[in-house]
Parts: C-alpha cells; structure tokens; sequence
C-alpha cells in the first residue's frame, strides 16, 4: 500500500513553503516527481525532498528550471533567497566557529589539501557538469564539511601509538591494507573483517597525531588512505552506512593532503558507488564527476572505473541516453588500458570487474526503463566467468544479478538454476549487500507462482536470508 504523502506546512519555514508551492504546481500541471525531474535534470528523490523542505541546498539554477518547466513567472526564482540562500549557512558555520574551544589535546586538523585549492573552483572534467551540482565540485575534500576532528572521527581509545612515525609504521599500514582488502573480497565487509579494520583505522589515524619526519609525510596520508578507501568499503558492505561515508571522505582528504590523484579517484568512486545503493543517485553522479577533475591524470582503467560508476547513477535514475553514453565512455577507457601504468590495489579492475559493474547500470535500464535486458546478461555472464575465488563477492553480486534479470525478463527456469549457485556462494559471506540481491531475486521469482522451479528457489531464498 503506497504511504500517504507527508502534509506540507507552508507556515513552518521558508524552506517548506517552497516546498509546498513545488508540489500545489507540479499537481496542477499532473506531473509525477519522476516526470518533473527528468525535465530539469534531477532525480525524483530531489524533487520530492524538496517538498517535504529537507532538501538543503537546492541551487539557484534549479530553481529557474522549476520556473521555466512550470511557467510560474519566475516565483521559485524570486523565492530562493529566502529558502536556500547559502550565505544563511555560512552565518551559521561563522556562529559556530565563534563557539568557546576548550583545550582538545591529540587533535590534528589536516592541513589544506595539495591537490585542489579550497576556494578556487575545481577544473571541468572536459563537457559542462548539469548547473545543480556546479557548487559541490568547487569543493574538495571534507573541508566541504568540516575540519577533519582525528580525536572525534577514529579516537584511538586503548591503542598504543609511538611517538613518531617511521617507515616500518608506513609499512605496517599498507600491508594491513592489502589483507583487509583480500578477506573483504573473500567474505565479504562483515563480521571479523568489519572488527579488524575498524582496530587498523583506528590506529593508522592515530599515528597522524605522532611526529613525522616531513619527507614522509605524504607516504602516511597516503597508506591511511588506502587504508581508508578498504575500511570504508567493508562497513559499506556491512551497512555502516554513516560510518563508510565518514571514512571514505576522509580517505579523500588524506588523499588530497598526499597529493594523490589515484587514491582520490579511487575514493570519490566508492562514494558514487554507496550513494547509488542507498538511493541517491544525483549524490552518486557527483561524486563521480568530482573523481573526474583533472582526468587527465588518471589512468585509463581509473577513468573507466568512474565513467561506471555515472552509468550506475544514470541506470538508477532510468536514464537510458545518459546511461548508455557513459557506459560506452567507460569502455572506451578501459579498451585503452595499461595494467602496468595503474597503483597495484587498482588490479582488482580487471575485465570480469568491468563487464560486472557496467552490467549493473544496464540491468536498472532493463528492470526500471523497459530496455533490452541482453546487453547486461552478456556482461553478467563474463563478470562471472571471469572473476576467480579472490573475489567471491563480486562473482557473488553479478551471479546473483544475472539470476534476477533472467527471472523478471528471460527463462525463470534457467534463471533459478543460476540462482542456486548464488545462494551456494551467497552463504559463505558475510555480505548484506549479496543478501539483499538475494531479495530482490526472491521478489522477482514470487511472480512465477506456476514455475515450480522458481517456487523453490524462492522458499530456500526465504529460508537462508532473514527477512
């Protein structure tokens, strides 16, 4: 039973007014949030976040749309001040930063990043970036957020730290990141692996509070990094939601303080990858479109990874021109791959990884927009050929995939077939996300109540993944 819409109170704020005009116009005009959205260029999350005033930062470009779409004379433009005007936020950061600050021993702001300056606008990737995320992109790192607070964010309770950093501690760093990265792939970001990292993090943050000779400095940001990026990813893979945001945008900051444009990529890439899966694909699309600044010195298998990661947030908007333009700009990157030119943890980006994560971004064509369902059934099917039991997971994700396209738009019996062999490997990960693909196959073999076969792949679906 679809849930009643929230009751708009345009007396409550100005933000909710607005609100409350968008949805009184886009009714009278009989446009769904979706339909409004494609028209100016935002999903319907967007839209509908907008009206219910929990949307903080709609621009002032948007807002000129949304009158020109509407034909309103120009009311949301005339409006904006009053809602979204960000000098209101920079009064409030002002008021805060005037806040009394008491003595706060081991804390370390980072200084500002090597990579792009704070307050100069980020270079363009090369084609123009959609108005309504201009102001994201000419932002870097977490300082679009806050000072990094290392006391706060991974307080280092109970670790023993040395007093000054050496290579062996840089090392040490590294090494544990590679494992972490291995075991997340073989089990999944789950149970022991979410444990251990979550120690490692700790104390590699840590040690950004010790001495360090300066020409290690970039070394350390650097590893912490990297060990951010895996961290991150576990407790993405876990549902640590807040957690994994928190520590990807402060792998990318650690990044940027390094000065490297590979870690940064990587980072911004998982960050699009996360806001997809949770539902925000206009966030997802900016991230990836910040990974893109300065592409130029990024590898070629880098800038595939994020011309992906754009499809996937064009595939969940069911934006099939978009979709299919930037995966299509992601295969051309990875045709022009160079192994040997790429960080050694990008390795994992091989051709079974490719065909996967592009095939995700055509299935939601298929599933969302009606499209040709074959397209991501050949990619599915080289991911899973393809990746070896290094990657349980991701062979896992796309096995269970490829089940889920077969059963809403081809042969419910081959597809429970493969579906079995997902729940083999599904069984042995410690993966929510691998589990809630599993649902979304359970959902789609429920509509084939007269295929036995599909019934049975269901039921031990219900039996195996807790609701």
């Amino acid at each position: 039973m679809p849930q009643p819409e929230k009751k708009l109170d345009p007396g409550a704020s100005p933000q909710e007014w607005f609100g409350y005009e968008l949805r009184l116009r886009r009714k009278a005009e009989e446009l769904s949030a979706r339909a409004l959205g494609r028209l100016v260029q935002v999903s319907d999350d967007v839209i509908l976040n907008i009206e219910k005033g929990k949307y903080p930062s709609c621009q002032r470009e948007l807002a000129q749309r949304l009158d020109g779409i509407l034909e309103t004379g120009g009311v949301f433009d005339r409006a904006w001040p009053m809602a979204f005007d960000p000098r209101d936020a920079d009064r409030k950061r002002s008021d805060a930063d005037k806040r009394p600050a008491g003595r706060r021993e081991g804390t370390v702001q980072v200084r500002e990043g090597r990579i792009l300056g704070r307050d100069e606008p980020s270079p363009r990737p090369g084609s123009p970036e959609p108005v309504d995320r201009r102001s994201f992109l000419q932002v870097s790192g977490l300082a679009a957020i806050a000072p990094i607070d290392l006391t706060q964010a991974f307080a280092p309770s109970g670790l023993t730290l040395p007093e000054s950093v050496g290579a062996s501690h840089i090392d040490q760093i590294q090494e544990v990141a590679t494992s972490i990265s291995s075991w997340d792939n073989t089990f999944g970001g789950g149970g022991m692996v979410r444990d251990v990292a979550g120690r490692a993090m700790q104390w590699s943050a840590g040690l950004l509070q010790a001495q360090c000779p300066e020409h290690m400095r970039a070394d350390l940001f650097a590893a912490v990094s990297r060990l951010g990026v895996v961290v991150g990813a576990s407790a993405f893979d876990s549902y640590a939601h807040e957690e994994a945001t928190t520590t990807f945008k402060f792998a990318a900051d650690c990044a940027e303080e390094a000065g490297d444009w590979h870690l940064r990529a990587k980072t911004y890439s998982l960050l699009a990858r996360q806001a997809v899966w949770i539902g925000q694909p206009d966030d997802g699309l900016t991230y990836a479109e910040k990974g893109l600044v300065r592409r130029d010195r990024l590898t070629a298998t880098e800038q595939a990874m994020l011309h992906t990661a754009r499809a996937r947030a064009f595939g969940k908007m069911g934006n099939v021109r978009d979709c299919m333009a930037a995966v299509g700009e992601a295969d051309d990157a990875f045709t022009q791959a160079r192994p040997a030119e790429d960080p050694a943890w990008m390795a994992y980006y091989d051709e079974a990884q490719h065909n996967g994560d592009t095939a995700h971004a055509l299935f939601d064509l298929a599933i969302l927009a009606g499209q040709d369902p074959g397209r991501a059934i050949r990619r599915f099917y080289t991911a899973v050929k393809g990746h070896s039991e290094a990657f349980k997971r991701s062979r896992a994700l796309s096995r269970t995939k490829l089940a889920a396209l077969l059963m809403a738009k081809g042969d419910p019996r081959q597809a429970a077939v493969i579906g079995h062999d997902s729940l083999d490997e599904v069984g042995r990960l410690t993966s929510r996300r691998a589990a809630d693909d599993l649902r979304q196959l359970g959902a789609f073999a429920s509509k084939h109540p007269k295929v036995q076969d599909a019934v049975g792949l269901r039921e031990r679906i219900t039996a195996t993944v807790s609701a």
